[in-house]
């Protein structure tokens, strides 16, 4: 008989959990596998819209454009100009896109967006707005103590570093333009879309990650 490690065990232990889905996702699976058996729900149809919101309607597609702004100055500018315009090069129409203005981030200017009357927002190049975007608290703070707020989110600015606000509205939504990092250059639009996110095309990020194997 093997003699008995705890050491070893409590580890085996750990391992086996870590690959149990979460508390609240396996309440969604558990929801979902009942709908299914109640004929209220048709699993085919959960997939298409699953697949829409992950490749079609989200961040990935914002993402898109700036890593094709990254890479084409000419794009970029004519982005600047006139966002709608710009989107619709790349193929990209949709909810709350009509009036679109791209602000850029600069070394010495940061963008900032928020909607204070309620949470207009650019769903067809971010997804789903984040909860914290809706909160009276950050569209309130936001406009006026900026820095602050970007300081909750990690974002610590220097004093020569100005922030340029933008309120969204019904008719006027906006978009980002994250700085490209250091190290990237000869990255491919793919490379550079995957370290895009949605908090930087919000302005709530600033400094991107670059992966060692993103080139």
């Amino acid at each position: 008989m093997r003699e008995y490690d705890p050491s070893k065990a409590a580890e085996l232990h750990e391992d086996i959990h870590s690959h149990v889905p979460s508390e609240p996702a396996l309440r969604v699976k558990a929801l979902e596998s009942l709908l299914v058996e109640k004929e209220m729900l048709d699993p085919a149809a959960m997939d298409a819209w699953i697949e829409i919101y992950r490749d079609k309607v989200g961040p990935k597609v914002g993402a898109r454009v700036v890593a094709r702004a990254w890479n084409d100055p000419d794009f970029k500018a004519r982005l600047l100009v006139d966002g709608t315009a710009g989107i619709k090069e790349l193929g990209i129409d949709g909810h709350a896109v009509g009036h679109l203005k791209v602000v850029e981030n600069t070394e010495r200017v940061h963008n900032l967006v928020v909607c204070t009357l309620c949470s207009c927002y650019p769903h067809a190049v971010l997804g789903m707005s984040p909860a914290w975007y809706k909160k009276a608290a950050y569209r309130s703070r936001a406009v006026r103590e900026p820095r602050s707020v970007l300081r909750e989110f990690g974002v610590d600015l220097p004093e020569d570093v100005a922030v340029e606000v933008w309120d969204s509205t019904a008719e006027l939504r906006y978009l980002v333009l994250p700085q490209r990092p250091r190290g990237t250059d000869g990255w491919d639009d793919s490379a550079l879309a995957k370290i895009v996110t949605r908090d930087s095309m919000i302005g709530v990020e600033r400094a991107l990650r670059v992966a060692a194997a993103g080139g």
